[in-house]
């Protein structure tokens, strides 16, 4: 008989396997907790957005308190990075030692681009073999330090130049990787240039890649559905039931079902990771970016929390219902609420621009998400706070952050 995980249990061990719940270091973290929380959740997603703070570094502002971004850059940086960049969840920073694991992914690429006769690449082979030769002759670069042709922008690529398409390619096919970032702008470069021989030596069966992901996602969420294990690192089904049928026979995944987790509010199938903690109580306090593994995948955030979230960045202002770059406000081991957060740094000043509360968030809501925000706003470097008067919560945050 299967074993049964409460909706209320299933919730707590999502958040404490994705590193809620442990008690906050009395220092800044450093190096050594920011790599083990990468390496706990496997990746962090990239997203160019800056209007509060670039997705990468929210998560372990969420989970370890105020710490220095540039800790979190020398990771990714320098002769002997720590993480790299793919394409994993969208692009991600990953464990360098995870890379490997992709290479089933960058030949899936090659294969398509080789099946399609309208491909970039099929027209651009001497721009490959020249971007190539650039690297190998100087070393890593960015995309706007190779560009020789006043940075041209052409194309239905995104307005993308012909040099940078044929980056990304060759990023995607893993002939070129990440060395790192400049002013948010990727600096490529060849694998030779940045990974161990070891590591380039290293090649990794698809299915053995897949059982090894889809390990580490359940490790990442706990509990988890098919589609949500799948989803981590945008696996397709097929390969995923496979892979969690051997885990499953390996004792790595135990079966479980969750009330309310299948079709029409019944039971349904989840797999729980035997390394799962099942805490009794969790007592989180934090704001989400959009683009955390604990709300990426909209449904698993509805079926977990009861919480409806869209980002509305590429919505019209006028259809907006909540705010521009709204981040979920995390209470307990509930999401309480949601606020608009901008991050005005000439003026020193966070704006909330709008902060609505759920319908069932406590009573303490307000009083406990302004300490939040000013932890928020001096981990920013900013001095001031102020609340735009939008939205259910509005008047009880800024009469808190006024005591």
């Amino acid at each position: 008989m299967l074993q049964t995980i409460s909706p209320a249990l299933a919730r707590r061990v999502a958040l404490a396997a994705q590193g809620f719940g442990r008690p906050v270091p009395a220092a800044a973290p450093g190096i050594r907790q920011l790599g083990a929380l990468v390496e706990r959740l496997g990746l962090l997603q990239i997203d160019s957005v800056n209007v509060f703070e670039r997705s990468h570094y929210v998560p372990a502002f969420s989970r370890l308190g105020p710490y220095d971004k540039a800790q979190l850059d020398r990771l990714s940086s320098g002769a002997s990075p720590r993480l790299t960049e793919y394409w994993v969840h969208e692009a991600s920073l990953i464990p360098v030692e995870d890379w490997p694991l992709f290479r089933w992914r960058m030949q899936a690429f090659r294969d398509r681009a080789a099946a399609d006769d309208a491909h970039w690449s099929q027209e651009n082979a001497p721009m490959l073999a020249w971007l190539r030769a650039e690297l190998a002759a100087n070393g890593p670069m960015r995309a706007s330090a190779i560009e020789h042709d006043a940075n041209k922008r052409s194309g239905p690529w995104w307005g993308w130049s012909d040099v940078k398409i044929g980056l990304e390619t060759l990023f995607r096919w893993g002939d070129v990787v990440s060395g790192g970032r400049q002013r948010f702008e990727r600096v490529y470069a060849l694998p030779e240039h940045v990974f161990p021989t070891d590591l380039l030596d290293r090649e990794v069966p698809a299915a053995d890649a897949h059982r090894a992901l889809i390990n580490q996602a359940a490790l990442a969420h706990g509990i988890g559905t098919v589609k949500d294990l799948a989803d981590y690192f945008r696996l397709r089904t097929e390969p995923t039931r496979v892979a969690i049928a051997e885990l499953e026979d390996a004792g790595e995944l135990i079966p479980v079902e969750v009330p309310g987790w299948g079709r029409g509010g019944a039971a349904g199938a989840a797999w729980l990771h035997r390394d799962a903690r099942l805490p009794r109580r969790m007592d989180a306090a934090a704001v989400l970016s959009p683009f955390d593994p604990v709300v990426w995948e909209r449904a698993r955030a509805e079926r977990l929390f009861d919480f409806h979230y869209r980002i509305e960045i590429y919505t019209p202002q006028e259809k907006r219902q909540f705010g521009y770059y709204v981040l979920p406000v995390l209470l307990g081991d509930t999401i309480v609420g949601r606020v608009d957060l901008k991050n005005d740094r000439q003026a020193g000043v966070l704006r909330v621009q709008a902060s609505w509360a759920e319908p069932t968030a406590p009573a303490d809501t307000a009083a406990r998400l302004a300490e939040v925000l000013r932890s928020t706003a001096a981990w920013q470097g900013l001095s001031d706070i102020e609340v735009v008067p939008r939205g259910t919560l509005a008047a009880g945050l800024a009469a808190e952050l006024a005591r």
